[in-house]
């Protein structure tokens, strides 16, 4: 299902909103016959700015895909990857080029942000990660590929707790 999620909802990404949708339309986004997704304008200015989707036809909306800046194009998609009904990762274009910058994720479901992935240099490739290990809110350790590698070369941590990163690894 995730796979499936992430494709429905991330290939909205960089998307234009069609002029044409109105509050409360109906979509089908998979092409099955079956209506899976609803249109919403959020902040009632009377244009769609988000799409709210059931990926997998059970009722509860799995992702939203968002145009947060109100240029009309999609730039963000929230997704409920373990279908508890709950939103817990935010995938984001925050430099309007269509290609996701940074994905947000609650990975063990206490409504907290557990560990922030990004394309730091904008070449579409994850390169660094922060990451909160024990819960508290706060960055504990930050991973960083620095040579496009795809592997973690330097990681910084938080080794004292105060909320500073003081040691490099």
């Amino acid at each position: 299902m995730l796979k499936y999620l992430l494709r429905l909802g991330l290939s909205l990404f960089g998307k234009e909103i069609a002029e044409s949708l109105s509050d409360g339309d109906l979509l089908d986004l998979d092409s099955d016959g079956i209506a899976d997704s609803v249109a919403v304008d959020t902040d009632g200015d009377g244009f769609v700015d988000s799409i709210a989707s059931d990926a997998d036809g059970d009722g509860i909306i799995d992702s939203v895909s968002m145009d947060t800046d109100g240029d009309g194009v999609i730039d963000s998609v929230a997704m409920d990857t373990d279908g508890d009904g709950v939103m817990d990762s935010v995938a984001m274009d925050a430099d309007g080029d269509g290609a996701i910058d940074s994905v947000a994720m609650d990975s063990n479901g206490d409504g907290v942000i557990d560990s922030v992935a990004m394309d730091t240099n904008g070449d579409g490739v994850i390169d660094s990660v922060a990451v909160d290990t024990n819960g508290d809110g706060m960055v504990d350790a930050v991973g960083v590929d620095s040579n496009g590698d795809g592997h973690v070369d330097h990681i910084a941590l938080d080794t004292d707790n105060d909320g500073s990163l003081d040691t490099l690894v």
